[in-house]
């Protein structure tokens, strides 16, 4: 059996139940504070199987984006004395470092970049918060970035969403072998 094959059909078939737009939200709001799968993942899928539906897709993974941004935020602000050893465990210490220097060097403008960046958001959400960077323009910034991000995702998908859909399900057994062949070297590399 193909694991990944099945997999990605598996996939594609879940993005097609009616309660695929409400997982969309739900890790949309969870990637943004704390879940480490992006919405991509499911937000493609989603389009592939109904691509009438892409703005709305877009946008409902912005606007969760957006909520759970708040949300890492608030942790930030509340609790980052609490889960910073925890970050530093999970060998986020140098990228952490780097985000606060993001910070202080470009202030509102790392959040849009890092809401259209494939950089982990949670990161900046969290500092954000630590940092106690003001609420308004981190939000403003956040739906923005975030924003351009789904929807040029979405208008990818609709707009070529045949062909990479049958292009992915070719190549997917490789490409996940290969992702857990890099992930298991960059852990042996990390504990060594």
């Amino acid at each position: 059996m193909k694991l990944f094959t099945y997999l990605y059909d598996r996939t594609l078939a879940l993005a097609g139940h009616r309660r695929a737009p409400a997982a969309l939200a739900g890790v949309s709001f969870a990637e943004a504070s704390f879940f480490p799968v992006p919405p991509d993942v499911l937000m493609i899928p989603m389009i592939f199987r109904r691509p009438q539906r892409a703005w709305y897709y877009a946008l409902l993974a912005t606007l969760a984006s957006a909520v759970g941004g708040v949300f890492g935020y608030a942790i930030g602000y509340f609790l980052f004395e609490l889960i910073e050893p925890w970050l530093l465990s999970l060998g986020y210490g140098e990228t952490l470092a780097q985000v606060r220097s993001f910070f202080r060097d470009y202030g509102v403008w790392i959040v849009f970049a890092a809401g259209f960046s494939p950089i982990p958001y949670k990161l900046f959400t969290l500092t954000a918060g630590a940092m106690a960077m003001p609420l308004l323009p981190f939000v403003l910034a956040s739906v923005v970035g975030r924003g351009a991000r789904f929807f040029l995702v979405a208008a990818i998908s609709r707009w070529s969403g045949e062909y990479h859909q049958e292009t992915i399900r070719r190549w997917i057994e490789w490409l996940g072998w290969l992702t857990l062949i890099l992930i298991a070297l960059f852990i042996g590399y990390r504990l060594s």
